[in-house]
């Protein structure tokens, strides 16, 4: 906790902008960051993207399908955890319906059949504890975070390392995940390419990012049983979700 602090700097207010302040004297670490992250993003992610993005349809919504799946004992387990029960039941029928009829998840048959998803995850769930926030932290690869998600996604990556004593399983959550990077940046670039034109790129994903977290926490809160965000959005510089 204490080295992400060491690297993040706060969010301004919106009643604050009115007056020119310094910038945190940390900020430049998270925009040397960001420098590296968007040239990761311009000479690899980016491109594979853009091919990515031309393949049919079919294949897009099957890789999608497929990687969303994978993560859904993860999304039961923040539903719980938020005591959101009519969306962890959602949830576990979402994952038994289409790891059977859906073909080990390449097809939503659940959300056809009026079981729609959603997202969750350990920053979510701590945001509807009521912790707040913190820092706004640029993470190497996955872009603008916080130091309550930062940890979320440290500790989400700790427990999964914990049962992953299968060469099968470990393959197919690599598939998944790369699957989904690829076509969660393919979907991204429509905001990123918005973004960019802004006078300062760094700060325009920030804001945008930290907009969508506000907004995810709430809808945790309220734990209505509705479809997921539009595509593309609360995705940080490399495309990749804030919080996977």
């Amino acid at each position: 906790m204490l080295a992400l602090s060491g690297c993040s700097h706060s969010v301004k207010k919106s009643d604050e902008s009115a007056t020119a302040t310094p910038a945190p004297r940390d900020e430049p670490i998270n925009r040397t960051v960001f420098a590296f992250n968007n040239g990761l993003d311009k000479v690899l992610l980016g491109p594979v993207a853009r091919g990515y993005s031309h393949l049919p349809k079919p294949v897009r919504n099957g890789v999608r399908n497929f990687s969303q799946n994978l993560r859904e004992p993860l999304v039961f387990a923040n539903d719980l955890l938020q005591a959101n029960s009519l969306r962890s039941l959602n949830t576990a029928g979402r994952f038994i319906i289409n790891s059977t009829v859906g073909v080990a998840g390449i097809f939503d048959v659940a959300g056809k059949w009026g079981m729609p998803r959603h997202d969750a995850d350990l920053g979510q769930t701590f945001g509807v504890w009521g912790i707040g926030p913190g820092h706004t932290v640029e993470l190497p690869v996955f872009g603008s975070s916080n130091v309550r998600d930062s940890i979320g996604r440290i500790l989400t990556l700790s427990f999964n390392r914990l049962g992953d004593n299968s060469d099968t399983v470990s393959t197919l959550n690599t598939a998944a995940t790369v699957g989904g990077i690829v076509d969660g940046r393919a979907r991204a670039l429509p905001l990123t390419d918005r973004l960019e034109r802004s006078p300062d790129y760094y700060a325009a994903l920030r804001d945008n990012a930290a907009a969508r977290r506000v907004a995810l926490v709430a809808d945790g809160k309220r734990g209505d049983v509705h479809s997921a965000e539009a595509a593309g959005e609360g995705r940080s510089a490399t495309g990749l979700p804030v919080n996977p």
